[in-house]
């Protein structure tokens, strides 16, 4: 686990099922925890050095993520920012931001602007994958102004993470992401994960 993720952390080698299954039980024998906990519980988690505990944290939010609000997120922001790796920030980017910018959308702006304008690659990350569950309520202009903004990008990860962002719109509008990625200059890794399922 460790060298799959590029010694990032160490591990105790739990994999996700029976890590899953030991929170589930302890949450039956002791309850969930309050929202208010929350905040505490997830930095306590990331402050720990094995990648179980920071998952242990990403499964109580993505739980609890139809809960949260934009109150939130700006723990959640620090949470990704933190011994950030794809398999963390995916997760909080998708499932846990995702689901609260959807809820209030007035809030997406504000936090787009910040994430896709920062110097940090994942929090732009972040903002071009918050959408990625959205089907049909995404919002085509904004996600393919934050691809613009990051198209010539060197990192693998935003090159990953448009590509990503691009195959799962065209999940619902394939139309419109052929069309995109016909009138830009994406980089090859981009194009081909965008087209992968439409081949």
């Amino acid at each position: 686990m460790q060298a799959y993720m590029k010694d990032i952390a160490p591990f105790f080698g739990i994999k996700a099922t029976p890590r899953r299954e030991l929170v589930k039980e302890h949450v039956a024998l002791h309850g969930a925890p309050p929202l208010t906990e929350l905040p505490a519980i997830a930095r306590s988690a990331f402050a720990c050095k094995e990648r179980e505990m920071h998952h242990v944290a990403l499964d109580l939010l993505m739980k609890h993520a139809r809960k949260l609000g934009p109150g939130d997120l700006p723990w959640i922001e620090e949470l990704i920012s933190t011994k950030s790796w794809w398999d963390t920030v995916d997760a909080l980017a998708v499932h846990v931001v995702g689901v609260i910018l959807k809820r209030h959308p007035k809030e997406i702006a504000r936090w787009n602007k910040r994430w896709i304008g920062s110097k940090d690659l994942w929090l732009n990350r972040t903002a071009i994958l918050f959408q990625a569950r959205w089907k049909d309520d995404t919002d085509r202009a904004l996600l393919f102004a934050n691809i613009d903004r990051h198209a010539a990008h060197k990192d693998f990860f935003i090159r990953k993470a448009i590509g990503w962002a691009l195959r799962e719109l065209a999940a619902t509008d394939p139309e419109a992401a052929k069309a995109f990625v016909k009138s830009r200059k994406l980089s090859p890794l981009s194009e081909k994960e965008a087209l992968r399922k439409l081949a």
